[in-house]
């Protein structure tokens, strides 16, 4: 199995910037398709992004389409999501995924991925 570790959370205003990073060690990373969701405060935890193997392929929730980017480094077993023109609704735990299989349109879905992080915590001030 893979084991996944986010970083790179913080506080940050509004229209801020930053990168979290998403380390895997245990598998072949390049194995593996990764997505990022995200869990604000009383609401259920939901799809921001994911990438295929090699990173010819990316998928975004509509609500954050043009502000993040998800990218990935195999060499470097780590994946990233970069995240610009931060706004106070983007505050949440931001976990990432990732399965050895490419689920086809059910990328958005939890239940896609068998292997999860622990959270990184991104608050954005207003």
């Amino acid at each position: 199995q893979v084991q996944l570790v986010e970083s790179g959370g913080g506080l940050v205003q509004a229209g801020g910037s930053l990168r979290l990073s998403c380390a895997a060690s245990g598998r072949t990373f390049s194995n593996y398709v990764i997505g990022w969701f995200r869990q604000a405060p009383g609401k259920e935890r939901e799809f921001v992004a994911a990438i295929q193997w090699r990173g010819d392929s990316a998928y975004y929730a509509d609500s954050v389409k043009g502000r993040f980017t998800i990218s990935r480094d195999n060499a470097k077993n780590t994946a990233y999501l970069q995240m610009n023109s931060l706004k106070p609704e983007d505050t949440a735990v931001y976990y990432c995924a990732a399965d050895s299989a490419w689920g086809g349109s059910d990328y958005y879905k939890e239940g896609m991925y068998d292997y999860w992080g622990q959270g990184t915590q991104v608050t954005v001030s207003s």
